[in-house]
């Protein structure tokens, strides 16, 4: 599969190549690039969020996520809730910086990296690092040398890629990228098991999931941690949507 055309002002990174950037607050813009933007959520970006709100993922859906779908688009898209403060700002940044900065979204911890994963023919991820190169950051005048790998690491986002990749098997499968379109329930099913977690959990013990056998006590105690639980209604859905 070819490459995706990248913007002007993002570079694609050569394998060790090195950046040198910093984020704190003694940097001049310190939380502007927490303004003035809309920032998409992954599945688990949503997981961890609701964690740190102490809150059932129907919940905060409904408090902090707006979710948009054109009629020409496969899959919904769900984003941050902002302010209307006259700068769009972020629900969660403070003068001091993020209130959820542990459970902050991967896209936030990435910055200004990106990461993007091509899923092959054979399952497995090509993968690829961007810069992204904003004149308005003083954060690439700090003299700290970077290269993708380890930042992304020292930025907490092992866990997230891992997660990513598994919803990519879903977002580029094959009869996706052949023209596959998703009926109204499908849809619904969608943001069930990726981002209704809770939800999903309660309808899956209850035994009123289709197409799914009952949880047994040993699953049940597996399922109740929400990672577990994200990778097994990952797997339902590609059942559900990709069944022959």
């Amino acid at each position: 599969m070819s490459q995706p055309l990248l913007p002007k002002n993002v570079k694609r990174m050569e394998k060790g190549e090195t950046f040198r950037f910093s984020c704190h607050p003694s940097v001049a813009c310190f939380t502007n690039c927490c303004r003035q933007l809309e920032l998409a959520l992954t599945p688990y970006d949503v997981l961890r969020l609701k964690k740190g709100c102490h809150l059932r993922s129907e919940e905060f859906l409904d408090r902090y996520v707006i979710i948009e779908q054109e009629e020409d688009e496969t899959f919904p898209r769900f984003y941050l809730t902002m302010v209307d403060d006259g700068q769009a700002s972020c629900v969660f940044v403070s003068n001091a910086g993020c209130t959820l900065y542990q459970d902050r979204p991967g896209a936030c911890r990435a910055y200004p990296l990106g990461r993007a994963a091509i899923r092959q023919a054979d399952d497995t991820m090509d993968e690829f690092f961007v810069l992204l190169q904003e004149s308005h950051c003083q954060g690439f005048q700090e003299q700290q040398e970077q290269n993708g790998t380890t930042y992304s690491t020292d930025q907490g986002l092992t866990i997230y890629n891992r997660f990513n990749d598994a919803v990519a098997a879903i977002l580029q499968h094959d009869q996706i990228r052949q023209g596959k379109r998703l009926s109204e329930g499908q849809i619904e099913q969608f943001i069930l098991a990726l981002y209704n977690l809770d939800q999903f959990r309660t309808l899956l013990f209850a035994g009123q999931l289709s197409e799914t056998a009952q949880v047994d006590d040993t699953s049940r105690h597996r399922l109740a941690d929400d990672e577990e639980l994200l990778l097994y209604a990952i797997d339902w859905l590609k059942d559900i949507l990709f069944k022959n």
